[in-house]
């Protein structure tokens, strides 16, 4: 089928893996990529597809509404795959309102343009919305997040991300509008901005740089390998039901302090260290506001309804993840320098 659809925030980490996957999988769909380039979008990421016959790049920003109309006017998408956000949390409680304005107002605006131009002809058009498990709050010891389990937000980023989810299934009920939306773990893998944990350790790991570590390192996350997500993506968009919601999880709990210790060794032998060398990096630094506890996803619906599961370990896909941050010295050094902005004025305006 001849589809023509919108990603938005295809130049950041998950966006990137979308897109690539979809660019590759479907060479009969046309694939628009439109990214505003703040600091996490980073069009490196999308060397290897940039030439393809079914993709382009259109810079814009989502909270644009003109941007996003004549973008909609020029392509006449069948469907919207939203990804673009502001989605660090230390981010969201330093500066708030640009949480709210783009993952509140970008996605409202994405919305009302995907409403206005379907409008009298639904048939075959879906708006995916992409977001998070911090939706549901903090978990004690036991117990899952389910598609069931009421919101309970407690960070910026993660109100700002609840407030965009209930806007998305508010126009599936009101509009009709067809959508369909994913809430996902931690993602872990290649072209990770490295703020996050894992690029960041094994980039101060590789430099010898502290290792920080938030409280004790108590705090459990669930970890899902990115081009998993981007398989469950393509999975759900193609077959989940209209006004569903999917959580999609690693099966994979870690502590955060185990998590550092595991990458410690890995990296320890990768690069010829002796045994423990790496974790004497290892610094706790002061808890950050309303810090949840613990996150862990069941994705059991996303299993027995669609059929999609985990490809990988969580030390296989660990291993992998390293073994790319080590060869890819270039990247890691675009990105921490800042140049990997340039790529843009290089590869898309005229002299």
């Amino acid at each position: 089928m001849n589809k023509t659809f919108l990603i938005t925030g295809g130049a950041g980490f998950i966006g990137s893996h979308v897109v690539r996957l979809f660019v590759n999988k479907y060479p009969t769909y046309s694939i628009v990529n439109m990214d505003a380039l703040t600091y996490a979008g980073n069009l490196e990421n999308l060397k290897d597809v940039q030439t393809a016959a079914n993709y382009i790049f259109e810079k814009g920003d989502i909270t644009d509404e003109q941007r996003v109309n004549e973008l909609f006017e020029k392509y006449q998408f069948d469907a919207v795959i939203h990804l673009a956000a502001e989605s660090h949390v230390d981010r969201s409680i330093l500066d708030p309102l640009s949480f709210v304005k783009t993952n509140v107002i970008g996605t409202v605006t994405l919305l009302n343009a995907s409403k206005n131009y379907w409008k009298g002809n639904m048939e075959g058009k879906r708006f995916y919305h992409v977001s998070t498990d911090e939706v549901y709050g903090t978990l004690g010891e036991t117990g899952f997040f389910t598609e069931e389990t009421p919101y309970d937000p407690h960070s910026p980023y993660s109100a700002s991300k609840a407030a965009s989810d209930h806007f998305v299934m508010a126009y599936h009920d009101t509009y009709g509008l067809p959508v369909v939306m994913s809430n996902c773990s931690n993602n872990y893998g290649s072209h990770h901005f490295p703020e996050k944990l894992i690029p960041l350790m094994i980039n101060n790991i590789k430099n010898n740089k502290p290792l920080p570590v938030y409280g004790k390192g108590e705090n459990v996350r669930d970890w899902l390998f990115v081009e998993d997500h981007a398989r469950a993506i393509d999975t759900i968009f193609h077959n989940g039901k209209n006004g569903a919601s999917y959580n999609v999880g690693g099966f994979n709990e870690w502590k955060n302090i185990d998590l550092v210790h595991l990458l410690c060794n890995i990296m320890d032998k990768k690069m010829g260290r002796a045994a423990g060398a790496s974790a004497q990096l290892i610094s706790y630094v002061t808890d950050r506001p309303g810090h949840d506890l613990r996150y862990a996803i069941d994705a059991t619906k996303l299993n027995k309804e669609l059929g999609w599961s985990p490809s990988l370990q969580f030390e296989e896909g660990l291993e992998k993840t390293v073994d790319w941050y080590l060869n890819n010295e270039e990247w890691i050094k675009h990105v921490t320098s800042g140049d990997y902005q340039k790529y843009y004025q290089q590869q898309y305006t005229k002299a």
